[in-house]
C-alpha cells in the first residue's frame, strides 16, 4: 500500500510533534517544517497528500503559503490557528483551505478531519459517496463533471477544483433544480454535524463561482435562492 504523506507546517515544535505522534500511530508518514518556506521546499521534493498548516508563523504566514500551494496543487489543506474568529476562518477558506481546526485541538478530532479529507481526495470509497448519486459523469448547462477523474469542464474550459469545491458542485449538479441550504450542503459534503456552516459554505461557493468565471457570464450555473440556499437548474 502506498504511503500517505502528511506535511505539518508549524513553528511551534510541541504542536507539530503532538500531531506527528497521532498521525504516525494512524499509519501516516509525516514530514514537518517549522516555516512556510521550508514547507514549500518539502512539497517540491516529496509527494504530499495533505497539509496541516498553521496560520500564524514568522516570515511567510500560513495564509500566504496556502495561496502559493493552491497555484499548483489541489491537495487538502487543513488550517491550524490559536485564533478562532470567523474572520480567520473566512480568510483561510478564501485562500483555498478545505477545513479549519482551532488550537488547542483535540488530537482525535484532528485525525478524524484528516481521514475525512483524505477519504474525499483519494476517493477510497467512490461507490458509497455521501452525495448519493452513482453516476460518474454529468453533462448539463455548459458543465461537464467526471467523478472518476475529478475533471470539470465549464463551457469548454477545464477548471481545477479542490476536493471540497468538486463535491459541492457535484452535489448540486447531481440534484438539478433541488435547493440545498448551507446546513444541508455542509452536512452532505463535510459529512459531519453542522458548525458555523453558513460562512464556511458561502466562502467555498464564492471561490467555486470565481473559478467558473460566473462573474463574467450572464448564464449563471449556480443559482442563489435568497433566504433558502443554492441550486443548479437543468
Amino acid at each position: 500500500m502506498q504511503d500517505i504523506n502528511i506535511l505539518v507546517v508549524d513553528d511551534e515544535k510541541e504542536i507539530a510533534d503532538l500531531a506527528e505522534i497521532y498521525l504516525v500511530s494512524d499509519g501516516y508518514k509525516v514530514f514537518k517544517a517549522p516555516s512556510a518556506e521550508e514547507g514549500l521546499a518539502i512539497i517540491e521534493k516529496e509527494e504530499i497528500h495533505l497539509i496541516l498548516l498553521d496560520i500564524m508563523m514568522p516570515g511567510m504566514d500560513g495564509l500566504e503559503m496556502c495561496k502559493k500551494v493552491r497555484e499548483t496543487h489541489n491537495i487538502p489543506i487543513i488550517m491550524l490557528s490559536a485564533k478562532s474568529t470567523d474572520l480567520d476562518k473566512i480568510l483561510g477558506l478564501g485562500m483555498g483551505a478545505d477545513d479549519y481546526v482551532s488550537k488547542p485541538f483535540n488530537p482525535l478530532e484532528l485525525t478524524a478531519r484528516v481521514k475525512s479529507q483524505l477519504r474525499r481526495y483519494t476517493q477510497l470509497n467512490p461507490n458509497s459517496s455521501v452525495l448519493g448519486n452513482p453516476k460518474n459523469e454529468i453533462n448539463m448547462k455548459g458543465l461537464s463533471i467526471n467523478r472518476d477523474n475529478h475533471k470539470v469542464v465549464v463551457y469548454g474550459e477545464e477548471v481545477k477544483l479542490t476536493p471540497i469545491e468538486f463535491d459541492i458542485l457535484y452535489l448540486l449538479a447531481s440534484n438539478p433544480g433541488k435547493v440545498f441550504s448551507t446546513d444541508e450542503i455542509f452536512e452532505k459534503v463535510w459529512n459531519e454535524k453542522v458548525y458555523e456552516a453558513n460562512n464556511t459554505v458561502m466562502v467555498h461557493i464564492r471561490r467555486l463561482r470565481g473559478k467558473m468565471k460566473e462573474d463574467s457570464r450572464t448564464n449563471k450555473i449556480i443559482t442563489t435562492v435568497w433566504g433558502v440556499g443554492y441550486k443548479i437548474e437543468k
